[in-house]
């Protein structure tokens, strides 16, 4: 199947329609994403042994892209499913990765915490043996999808190994998941992407994911890479939205008195230049960076780094430009363009965050160790 084909249709019926309402009442896109499920873009990444469509990081970029253009909180629950997926198909059950491929089952990430902050990789939340169980507490400080995917990949301490962390699939009714807070705030505001607190949360030893003290080795080896290339698509995305936008205002707004439309002036078009330009080269680095992950090429990890960060920072100035270039127009609800401006803020400072990031790249670029 052509995945954007096949979500063409979702647009048009189901997530255009929804997109404004996610955003005003901030609620989870159940609709769009039962839509996505029943054709089969929850398994876009699944693979076919198990009844997925067996497709990789370009298709999903893709697609997360497009749906960014319309509601990038959609785009970002489908970008940490897609990210949970990745994991489970190298260390998840068979029934799990059965349910994802026939779009029944939604996952997501459960790694950032409320003592560690935007160092997702060093999870203080802790797991401890109970026989044939296994015991979490944390306290889990942003979780997209929180209370609405079915299954969490979750991250503490070890249980016994040495190493960073250790890796978990969670039931997301399992008992002593509370939630403390909803999520009510400047944008994304529908991705339901909330703090989680684990109390004596009981799993099956057989959850885990991986080797007991590898969880960083998967977090930096797959995690990493998808949530990157993902983040980084929903931020391209993002910015064509706007662009598009803004393209069209201008073009269709008139100065009656002076017969001419926003278009004519020369400081309109080359603000909607600049835009061009930046979306352009970010859409390029990250076409790059995909070809790089495919190819294993030696520059993979510093182009993974990139990124983000650079679709992260351009998001803001772009959707900043729509602003400018509609002028009051662009305050309406309605035009759409302030939800992606407001929804263009959250990449910069999800982790890792840009600052962390330009971090990283520094020490990459001058041959000192990431960590």
């Amino acid at each position: 199947m052509n995945p954007l084909e096949v979500l063409a249709g979702i647009e048009t019926q189901t997530l255009q329609p929804s997109a404004q309402r996610t955003d005003s009442e901030g609620c989870f896109p159940r609709e769009t994403i039962q839509a996505l499920g029943q054709a089969g873009l929850l398994g876009l990444v699944s693979a076919t042994s198990v009844g997925g469509q067996g497709l990789g990081l370009k298709e999903a970029a893709q697609v997360v892209s497009r749906i960014a253009q319309t509601c990038p909180s959609t785009a970002m629950v489908v970008c940490m499913h897609y990210c949970a997926t990745a994991v489970l198909e190298q260390f998840g059950p068979e029934a799990t990765r059965r349910a994802i491929a026939e779009g029944k089952h939604l996952s997501t990430l459960a790694f950032s915490e409320a003592d560690s902050r935007s160092h997702f990789w060093a999870p203080t939340g802790t797991a401890r043996a109970d026989g044939a169980n296994v015991v979490l507490d944390a306290r889990k400080s942003w979780v997209t999808s929180a209370f609405e995917a079915d299954s969490y990949v979750w991250s503490s301490k070890p249980l016994a190994a040495e190493g960073a962390s250790t890796l978990w699939l969670v039931d997301a009714k399992s008992d002593g998941l509370s939630q403390p807070s909803r999520f009510d705030g400047l944008g994304l505001r529908g991705n339901a992407s909330t703090p989680i607190t684990a109390k004596d949360v009981r799993i099956a030893a057989s959850a885990r994911l991986g080797e007991d003290g590898k969880g960083f080795d998967a977090m930096m080896g797959v995690v990493l890479p998808w949530f990157s290339v993902l983040s980084a698509a929903c931020s391209t995305g993002l910015m064509e939205g706007a662009l598009s936008r803004a393209i069209g205002h201008v073009s269709q707004t008139k100065h009656v008195h002076l017969d001419s439309s926003l278009t004519d002036l020369p400081t309109i078009r080359a603000y909607l230049a600049r835009a061009r330009i930046k979306t352009d080269m970010v859409q390029a680095l990250l076409d790059d960076t995909v070809a790089a992950i495919g190819a294993s090429r030696p520059d993979t990890m510093l182009r993974v780094l990139e990124v983000k960060a650079a679709a992260a920072e351009a998001a803001l100035e772009v959707t900043d430009i729509a602003m400018r270039v509609c002028g009051g127009a662009a305050f309406r609800k309605e035009a759409g363009i302030e939800r992606l401006f407001r929804d263009a803020r959250a990449s910069s400072v999800m982790a890792p965050t840009s600052d962390v990031l330009y971090d990283f790249i520094g020490k990459a670029i001058t041959g000192l160790p990431l960590f």
